[in-house]
Order: structure tokens, then sequence, then C-alpha cells
């Protein structure tokens, strides 16, 4: 909801369109923001330097998909998940992604579990109704087992499926028999899976920052809980007032603690082997003005340029769309939908390349796009 300047350092926002001339666009001077080359499945593009700090694996799986989102109000962030209008029934696209794979994965619930928002426009929905967020402290909470009389009601179970086997070992058939084999072993292995995750939880979520965030995220996921979870991760903020782009910059709140926590989220999906498992997926109410006239004391909004981070196994590395010139500042490009490239020739318009990502988000994931009543499939987007 902050509408972070991710938009502003970012592969495609200092190269990417022959031609076209990008020593307009203003950048932090600082050393931990330099131009620096990184590669996007065998192609070379520049960055601020901490994007180059990605491993490779993630980076050829990463996606920078430039848009706009036609709106320069932060508390449009709801509109802007709801694509400005494009979704059945002003559905968000995190909701439509978990109806279209929630029952595919038989998570337990198919709302999606929001545990991380720095602003109440960041609550999500779910077919009309708001979803409460629950920060990761509440989640640990709510689903840890403290000692007393619920948790003992655990052995009474227990010992009533005792008798309850002894009984069908005895006198029962053998298919029967066997039936309550599987289902011992079963309870045992789903057991001490939840038990060992939620230790986890005990021991990884010490308060409702990000690193706690994503600890709480990856246990959720391996429980199966929910098909999207949300969470918040800082990129600079609202900068409207930071003097050289400091904030910007920062390394407590900036570029570099946005792209820090990514490569944490990576490295602990890669520690449960859930890296192709897992798609993420970045979505701001508007993106930062790019201008370098206009930066030396901040950034202001741009309803007409902002870019999203997809990184995941459906997607190919690289930079889909591009910058141009709008009208005193930069703005998205059309977008070419079958190679994704940026510049003026493209089939997809820059008023449609909201409604055209989550049609390609929708297509990754095997839903159905034509939800969407506007935009394009970005075919080169996905690997």
């Amino acid at each position: 909801g902050a509408g972070d300047p991710i938009n502003a350092n970012c592969p495609g926002s200092y190269d990417g369109i022959s031609g076209q001339d990008y020593s307009g666009i203003g950048h932090p001077t600082d050393p931990l923001m330099a131009s620096t080359p990184l590669t996007l499945s065998g192609t070379s593009h520049n960055a601020a330097l901490p994007w180059s700090k990605l491993s490779q694996a993630t980076l050829d799986r990463t996606a920078f998909f430039h848009m706009m989102t036609n709106t320069p109000i932060h508390p449009q962030e709801p509109q802007v998940l709801q694509l400005m209008g494009s979704t059945p029934q002003h559905e968000m696209l995190p909701s439509l992604l978990a109806k279209a794979i929630g029952p595919c994965l038989g998570t337990i619930q198919t709302q999606p579990v929001a545990i991380g928002a720095a602003s109440p426009s960041e609550a999500l929905q779910f077919s009309g109704s708001a979803l409460p967020i629950i920060p990761p402290l509440a989640l640990k909470d709510t689903l840890t087992n403290p000692a007393g009389p619920l948790s003992n009601l655990q052995g009474l179970r227990d010992q009533t499926m005792n008798q309850i086997y002894a009984a069908y070992k005895s006198a029962g058939t053998p298919s029967q028999q066997q039936y309550i084999d599987q289902m011992v072993l079963s309870q045992q292995q789903v057991r001490s899976l939840n038990q060992s995750l939620l230790n986890q939880l005990t021991t990884n979520v010490t308060d409702n920052g990000v690193a706690s965030q994503i600890a709480a995220a990856v246990i959720l996921i391996q429980m199966n809980v929910a098909p999207v979870i949300s969470i918040h991760i800082p990129f600079g903020g609202d900068n409207h007032s930071d003097a050289s782009l400091g904030t910007e910059t920062s390394d407590t709140a900036g570029t570099g603690t946005g792209v820090g926590a990514i490569n944490s989220l990576m490295a602990a999906l890669q520690a449960v082997s859930y890296q192709d498992k897992v798609t993420f997926m970045s979505l701001n109410v508007f993106g930062r003005t790019l201008a370098k006239a206009a930066t030396t004391n901040g950034r202001g909004h741009n309803p007409n340029h902002h870019v999203s981070v997809i990184i995941g196994k459906p997607f190919k590395g690289g930079v889909i769309g591009g910058v141009g010139p709008v009208g005193g500042d930069f703005g998205c490009t059309s977008i070419s939908s079958s190679t994704g490239a940026g510049g003026s020739g493209g089939d997809v318009a820059p008023a449609d390349t909201l409604a055209s990502f989550g049609k390609t988000m929708l297509a990754a994931v095997g839903g159905d796009p034509t939800q969407i009543s506007s935009g394009t499939v970005i075919a080169g987007a996905l690997a």
C-alpha cells in the first residue's frame, strides 16, 4: 500500500529497449545502490547492486514485470488487487489464484492467509468478505499447543484409538486390519510433521517483522494450510521527503532490505525442497516517479509505472515491458505478448498491462485467465 520504489532500481529501469535514452532516470548515488550487471536467463541487464545478490538460480526464474496501475492514491491498493475492475465480482487477484490452486493442492482452506500488512489497505478479501490479518506472533499463539485441558484431550483420543485398533487387530477382517494399520501410520506421520513444524513456529517466530513473517509463511506452506500467503516486505516505502534517496538506499527499510528478504525466502524454500512448488509475487498500489530532476528529495506517486517481481518455476527470467517518457516523467511502454519485450510496437497497451499481469499469473499456475475481462497473457514471461 505504500507504493515502494521497486520500479526505480530494478532491471529494465536502466536499459532494455533499443534506442531508449535512460539517462533521465534518477537512481541513488550511494555505492550500495551502484548500477550492477546481472544475467536473467542468459540476457544481461543492469540494476541496483542488491538485485545482483540473488542467486543465479533465482534470477533465471525472476520476471520483472513493468506495468501501470493507473492510480496515484494509496488507499486504492484493494482496487489494484482487483486489477482495477477487470476481475469477476471485484475478486482480488490473490483470491482468484487461491481458488485456482487450492483444490489441486488440497489445502485445509481455500481462503488466503494474510500474516503481514503495514496498513488496512493491504488486507485481503475472498469472495467479497474481508479476511483478518494474523501477525506472526498471533499466529504462533493460535497454533502452538500450550499445556492445559484441551491438550490433554489428545492423550484421551490416543487411548480410544488404541482400543479400537486392538479390537480390529483381534477380530477384524484382513482388509479392515490393513485399513487400520494405514490409518495409524498416517496419523503418526501427520502428527510428527505438524508437531515439528509447530516447534519451528515457536522457535523461529520472535516478533512481527519480516523474518518472522517469512518463517511463518514457509511453515504454513509446509502444513498445507492455504494456497496463498501474504506478507509485507518494505522496499523504501512512501519516500516523498527522502533526501538523496537515503531511505530507498537504507539497509533497514530500503531496496537492500527488500531483496535481502526475498533472498531469505528463497533460501528457506530451498532448505525444505519447496523451491519448485512456490511462486513469489509482489504487487504495489503504484510505483514512484523516475525523472532525475525530481528525485533529489524523494519520489512522488507514479500511476504510469510500477514493477511487480515474480519468481517461480513457471516463469522465465527476464524483463517484461519497459520504460519510456510519459508527460515529463517516465511510464511503462506497451508490451509484446509473444516475447514480453517492451516498446512502441507491442500489442498490449500500457492501460492493459495490469490486467495482463493478472492473466499471466493465472495462466502460470494453471488457472483460467479468461476470468479477467481485459488484457492478454504475456507468453514471453512463461517458461
